[in-house]
């Protein structure tokens, strides 16, 4: 994946919590295309390539998903639980990304095959260099069984 730029997909209503996600990664220079959805029904919508989603060059299929649980509409577990049930979309690498340290939230998670499930540091400083190591793992070092222009990609 060295030189190609990935395709994230950030689930979050947060708008202030979406906005740092983004300056964290721009202000180290993580150069992937980050694509943002507010809440659970317009995620799925870019997941199913509905609605305003159709387009596959302006609505790509992410190569990993950073996930708020805490969502309006459809909430995050049960967001984890629809992709993993749906085998054209289920190895997409999923992080959650929350505010929640419920025990139960973080079983559920795991039970529905998170990749990783982070909480979110309530300092700047922390939550900026929890993006940096986040952003080099899974965009940088992590490899992907498919690649833009492979059949798994579509």
């Amino acid at each position: 994946m060295k030189g190609e730029v990935l395709n994230i997909l950030l689930i979050e209503d947060n708008a202030d919590h979406a906005e740092l996600v983004m300056r964290s990664f721009q202000e180290h220079r993580i150069a992937n295309r980050i694509y943002h959805v507010s809440h659970g029904e317009e995620a799925l919508q870019y997941l199913f390539r509905q609605g305003n989603y159709t387009d596959t060059k302006t609505s790509p299929r992410p190569h990993v998903i950073l996930l708020d649980l805490r969502l309006p509409r459809i909430d995050g577990l049960e967001i984890l639980g629809t992709i993993r049930s749906t085998p054209e979309i289920t190895n997409i690498p999923i992080v959650v990304l929350t505010t929640s340290q419920a025990e139960q939230d973080v079983a559920r998670a795991y039970s529905e095959h998170v990749n990783s499930y982070l909480v979110k540091p309530v300092d700047f400083d922390s939550f900026n260099r929890m993006m940096e190591d986040l952003g080099f793992y899974w965009l940088a070092w992590n490899h992907y069984p498919w690649s833009e222009t492979s059949s798994l990609a579509q």
